[in-house]
């Protein structure tokens, strides 16, 4: 019997997939952590025989060589890939077989040059019927074309308008199974928040697939692209060289206060995991707001310079919060976690070190009020425009643009939820900015007091 696992990372926006064929199985595009899944399969009988790549990953360090390293499984990806490592090279209709299923490749090139998606058979059967589409073909979108540089966007584009055409050939019936979907900012716009989808539904309601003409689809393509994170330009050269095997999650250390004051003295960054209030009302000297949720590696990766050395201050049980935190670091290659603080902000306190704090305020506490306040959004993009007389900085962005801000009078930082408004906050804290946050509701709330 054969079956399809379906595994999402919710705070990356990216799908997995396990393809299981009687006591044998291929793993699609694994995250780096895919230890768990490792050895559900051995509790199971299933032995791991492929990894399968569908091209190289800018918004996560692949699990393929952790998943090799402790199952002996043949890595298999696009034969213009330049993997630096042994993997077996997928060209344009290449197979592998196992169990009762052939896995054929077909060059899709698009979201990258490499790109090479993965149709599936089952039996003798002439249909696909399913395939593995990675960053080409998504639910209700495409996968992005701009992550190689500007000089080769428009050559890629257009490799992307004949690769959705020649996917929406495929039989109706045929399942579309793509890595990216609503949440990665490899997608290149907004995509329905279902993972999986067909051939026939995209056919009949994917905006890429109605436009016919490839000029139109190129200039669509070309326009209106959301910023992506710093972190991604590490990620392909990391994966085409391929990241150093952990076999395991690490540990991380606690860490007393004398050890944290000497790391963030000799440049550590620290990061805490509290919630926004929590945060605001009392937070180490030089300290970030990055609260532990789905999205907590993603935020580091937009502010923190990739490499940093890193402090964590986080919430309880902070054992189980470290583990949370360190995995999904792991997964954009942020190793270097010193550790984390044991006790929190009252061992800090308790030491007789100084906290930090800064006022916060609703979104109803701006709305009308906004005339001779300095407002700063830092939303990642402003679809329905701004309020007249803020300042927009993309979070992103702000790190090296705080100079642009004035010091001499309070900055209101605003979003859309409180989410980034908070950390930027904390930047402008940690510059000796005076600020406020606004931690409640954001720019839409405001709109229409404008």
């Amino acid at each position: 019997m054969n079956e399809i696992q379906v595994m999402t990372t919710a705070s990356l926006g990216d799908t997995s997939y396990l393809l299981v064929s009687g006591d044998e199985a291929a793993l699609v595009d694994p995250q780096r952590d895919s230890w768990g899944l490792v050895a559900s399969c051995t509790d199971r009988g299933v032995r791991i025989r492929y990894v399968l790549e569908t091209h190289v990953h800018n918004d996560y360090v692949s699990g393929a060589l952790e998943v090799r390293a402790a199952t002996g499984a043949t890595v298999a990806g696009p034969a213009r890939a330049p993997y630096a490592f042994d993997h077996l090279a997928m060209a344009e209709d290449d197979e592998i077989a196992f169990g009762d299923v052939t896995v054929r490749a077909m060059e899709t090139p698009g979201h990258t040059a490499e790109h090479t998606s993965y149709l599936v058979f089952d039996g003798a059967g002439e249909a696909p019927t399913a395939v593995f589409t990675g960053g080409s073909l998504l639910v209700g979108n495409a996968g992005r074309t701009d992550l190689a540089g500007d000089d080769h966007t428009e050559e890629l584009a257009r490799a992307q308008f004949r690769t959705l055409r020649r996917l929406a050939l495929l039989p109706d019936a045929t399942r579309v199974l793509p890595t990216h979907g609503a949440g990665s900012s490899c997608a290149a716009g907004p995509v329905s928040a279902h993972r999986t989808t067909t051939v026939g539904a995209e056919r009949r309601t994917n905006p890429t697939l109605a436009t016919q003409d490839e000029e139109e689809f190129v200039s669509g393509r070309l326009s209106g692209l959301a910023p992506y994170p710093a972190y991604y330009h590490y990620m392909a050269p990391i994966n085409r060289s391929g990241p150093s095997v952990l076999g395991g999650p690490p540990t991380l250390r606690p860490l007393t206060p004398a050890v944290v004051e000497g790391l963030a003295g000799g440049g550590a960054q620290i990061v805490d995991g509290h919630d926004r209030r929590t945060f605001a009302a009392a937070h180490l000297p030089g300290s970030i707001c990055d609260e532990l949720d789905d999205r907590f590696a993603s935020m580091v990766g937009e502010v923190v310079p990739f490499g940093t050395r890193l402090v964590l201050v986080l919430p309880e049980p902070a054992g189980d919060a470290a583990h949370e935190a360190m995995l999904q670091l792991l997964r954009i290659g942020y190793e270097n976690a010193a550790g984390y603080l044991a006790g929190g902000t009252d061992a800090w306190a308790a030491a007789g070190r100084p906290l930090r704090s800064f006022p916060t305020a609703d979104a109803s506490e701006l709305a009308g009020r906004t005339a001779g306040k300095q407002v700063l959004d830092v939303r990642p993009e402003r679809p329905e425009g701004g309020i007249p007389g803020t300042l927009a900085v993309p979070l992103a962005e702000l790190p090296r643009r705080l100079g642009e801000l004035p010091r001499d009078r309070e900055t209101w930082t605003l979003c859309e939820s409180g989410r980034r408004a908070t950390i930027a906050a904390s930047l402008l804290d940690r510059a000796g900015i005076p600020v406020r946050a606004v931690i409640r509701g954001g720019v839409r709330d405001l709109m229409t007091h404008v």
